[in-house]
């Protein structure tokens, strides 16, 4: 590789916690200290960067987090980052510092702010995606999705259980204010009667035909995916309308949570945190910017942040036919 385009970088994790965000942190540490370069933590995301709240990291600073849950260097939503004045005063730490690049793990809140900073101060940046959403565009997956899918999944299996036993209808909410990929996939490996998303246009009228085909075909119990977004209602107004339409149905209502944000994260998603975290710094030698690294075909590629903020993966509407076929 030609002469490096940064000397010291600096990375940070940004917006909602995901599993792999440690991995990601790792891979970059240790992927700048093979190229010698110089590498420093922040501390709670961008309220850090205006703090000066920086931490030399070497690659024992990393050992035995690849497994980990969170994040080591904590994370912040940051309100003073929003103002000229805030991201002046993140400026002239990094100034002070000597700090050339920067990578953000995070989502479309985290990509914003790395975006203005760079077209204000010119500081070189790289995005890493950093969420369960999954929902932003320029990688088929983002870092912390197929950990918390699977958290999902083995969530509804256990509550399938229940259901069976005492032949009842649970609605089950999964992470996802804007989208429903935790949702559909979930939904589709549990076998879930119905799934709720909020990139389709859902109808009451439709979940009721769907738990009378159920009963034709002698389903006793029944699970029904709902994504906190969904449009449609919340999902205790979903269990009371139902209930009033079948008032035999013994009903309950589970709401996952924030148990999908946590845990040990997937061997997918450890191998895909080092990628991009490798990625995002090479990318910053070979000097990119304002870009984010993903992974498109199992190929590294990197995209404007612009773009990755104003597109959205989509959702594959196969598979909601698909799971509508095996629900019968």
């Amino acid at each position: 590789m030609k002469e490096s385009a940064v000397k010291k970088i600096a990375v940070l994790t940004s917006g909602g916690d995901s599993p792999g965000m440690n991995a990601a942190l790792r891979a970059v540490v240790r992927t700048a200290n093979y190229y010698n370069i110089e590498c420093y933590g922040v501390r709670e995301g961008y309220n850090g960067l205006i703090n000066g709240d920086f931490l030399k990291m070497g690659p024992r600073s990393v050992k035995n987090i690849i497994n980990q849950g969170g994040t080591i260097l904590k994370s912040a939503r940051s309100m003073e980052f929003r103002t000229k004045e805030g991201r002046q005063k993140a400026y002239d730490h990094c100034l002070k510092l000597g700090i050339d690049g920067l990578v953000c793990i995070g989502g479309d809140g985290t990509f914003t702010g790395a975006k203005i900073f760079n077209e204000e101060f010119g500081i070189r940046v790289i995005g890493v995606p950093g969420t369960i959403d999954n929902d932003i565009f320029g990688t088929d997956n983002t870092i912390g999705y197929d950990t918390a899918l699977n958290t999902a999944m083995e969530a509804i299996d256990k509550i399938r259980d229940t259901a069976t036993s005492h032949n009842r209808v649970f609605f089950v909410e999964v992470m996802g204010r804007d989208a429903g990929f935790i949702a559909l996939n979930s939904g589709l490996a549990a076998g879930a009667l119905d799934i709720l998303i909020p990139e389709r246009k859902d109808s009451i009228d439709e979940l009721f035909t769907n738990f009378r085909n159920a009963e034709k075909t002698g389903k006793a119990s029944s699970i029904v995916v709902v994504a906190e977004g969904e449009k449609l209602a919340n999902i205790y107004e979903l269990a009371e309308k139902t209930k009033k339409e079948f008032p035999d149905y013994d009903i309950r209502v589970a709401i996952l949570g924030h148990i999908q944000r946590g845990g040990s994260p997937s061997c997918a998603d450890r191998v895909l945190a080092s990628r991009l975290g490798y990625g995002a710094v090479t990318g910053l030698m070979e000097g990119q910017t304002n870009v984010m690294a993903g992974m498109r075909s199992n190929d590294l590629v990197y995209t404007p942040i612009e773009e990755a903020i104003k597109k959205h993966n989509e959702i594959n509407r196969d598979l909601l036919l698909i799971s509508e076929i095996l629900a019968i």
